[in-house]
């Protein structure tokens, strides 16, 4: 079959057949993979979330970052689709080290665009980011959603948010420590840009430390795969197949609107209302949200109900009620000030109630992003249990979300009104809420029939390489 090798005995088990203790901290464990994944994106995009959410990438005026994200996520679109074939084929280590070498450069364009305020750079190093970035994203994606067993997805998505999301909490530090005693500065030190390079290149040695799926087996003694390579042809029909599958349009309006608020929220909020100093730290508590975020989301699709269609539904009513709760709130505080009518005054973190309120919106809109996206995670790791056809699923979900964030980015840069801005972000995530319902009625089994028909249909894929 054109490249197709089989690992493992029969069902993908441990060809030893006899039953065995795994420990949970062996390298090859699906915990300590999920972990190192988490690392790779604590260093990577942990560090470029840090980045963006400062408001123009630490600079005065967005335009720069506002063209360099456009770019990015312009290719990232085409690239997270076909990034989960790409990572069918090469595998993990090829995959995750070209992409992550593309966040040093992106970092690399703004220290130099700090001397010489050229954008070309900038938006070049965009566009190869993006590339890289639908790389690794997809590979992640595959590694989260395939590696845990699968009535503990939720679990092992928020242990890999939470550390994710700890590069954004300590990226924040970097521009607060650095420009602490610069009240009145406008840009970002070069120190700051120097240490996210410094955090991104780290990362990028560690995701030479990521396993081939074929090579990380489960507690039970199941692995993750039975597929050791792929092939071009293959990997491009099942692509193709995707924009047919009902289960990824069911998905669409949630993978657009998941990336689209980036923009309104660190420019036209973080940006907007608070000085230099003061949008890192607050980048400390947006990203550090989304570590609460993700455990709280994770727990209630666990553990909160026998029925795993009846955890995955509870969750999607949780996040919808609570998301209108923060866009409300949002809407209030969005009435205060406009585009023609920006503050005249940025807030400090030292001016007390007023700076109270906006504080706990930003916090808010940081706990509600890692809510949604862990809960749409869960679910595309509920439609299958094998890591070929979960890359391919990652990345047409990233690829979505990243023509809707490249979308975004630009409507910012046209000037769009701030109101239309958070109305728009508003709409595209509560339409999302009953289509993903309506997924999970018809597409997520229980736990007892997801182990019986997973593994006869991850047979079935073995033998006929598609997904259908």
């Amino acid at each position: 079959m054109g490249g197709l090798e089989l690992e493992g005995g029969i069902n993908g088990k441990d060809p030893s057949n006899t039953p065995q203790k795994h420990s949970k901290f062996r390298y090859n464990s699906p915990l300590v993979q999920v972990a190192l994944i988490g690392l790779v994106c604590f260093c990577c995009p942990g560090m470029f979330n840090a980045l963006s959410g400062m408001g123009g990438g630490g600079q005065v005026d967005p335009t720069a970052v506002n063209n360099a994200n456009t770019a990015l996520y312009t290719t990232f679109a085409v690239f997270g689709v076909l990034g989960g074939g790409i990572y069918n084929i090469l595998g993990p280590h090829l995959t995750l080290f070209a992409g992550c070498s593309t966040y040093v450069l992106y970092a690399g364009s703004f220290l130099y665009y700090n001397h010489y305020h050229h954008q070309t750079f900038a938006i070049v190093a965009g566009a190869f980011l993006g590339i890289g970035a639908g790389l690794l994203w997809a590979a992640q994606g595959a590694i989260m959603t395939s590696y845990p067993p699968h009535d503990r997805k939720g679990v092992y998505i928020s242990m890999f948010w939470s550390i994710f999301n700890m590069g954004g909490v300590i990226g924040g530090l970097i521009p607060f420590i650095l420009n602490f005693n610069r009240t009145t500065a406008v840009s970002v030190n070069d120190g700051t840009y120097i240490g996210f390079m410094v955090f991104m290149s780290i990362g990028t040695v560690i995701s030479l430390g990521i396993l081939h799926p074929s090579r990380v087996i489960r507690d039970d003694g199941s692995r993750c795969t039975n597929i050791k390579y792929s092939n071009v042809t293959t990997e491009c029909i099942e692509i193709l197949k995707l924009f047919m599958n009902w289960k990824m349009l069911l998905m669409i309006p949630a993978s657009w609107g998941s990336n689209f608020f980036y923009s309104y929220q660190f420019n036209n909020v973080n940006g907007v209302l608070f000085n230099l100093r003061t949008r890192g730290l607050n980048n400390v508590f947006y990203w550090g949200a989304q570590m609460i975020g993700s455990l709280f989301i994770g727990y209630l699709m666990d553990f909160t109900f026998k029925s795993r269609r009846a955890r995955g539904l509870f969750g999607i009513t949780v996040v919808g009620v609570l998301g209108t709760g923060i866009w409300v709130g949002g809407l209030k505080k969005q009435l205060d000030y406009s585009r023609d009518n920006e503050p005249a005054t940025k807030l400090d973190f030292k001016d007390g109630s007023d700076f109270a309120g906006p504080f706990v919106l930003y916090f808010s809109y940081g706990l509600l992003d890692a809510m949604f996206q862990s809960m749409v995670y869960w679910i595309i790791g509920a439609l299958a249990d094998d890591s070929e056809i979960l890359s391919r699923y990652a990345g047409f979900y990233k690829g979505v979300q990243s023509a809707g964030a490249a979308v975004a980015w630009q409507i910012d840069a046209h000037k769009v009104p701030f109101l239309i801005q958070l109305i728009v972000n508003w709409v595209l995530t509560t339409i999302s809420y009953p289509l993903l319902a309506v997924l999970v009625i018809l597409a997520v089994k229980d736990d007892k029939e997801a182990g019986k028909g997973e593994s006869k249909e991850g047979e079935g894929r073995a033998a006929v390489h598609s997904l259908h």
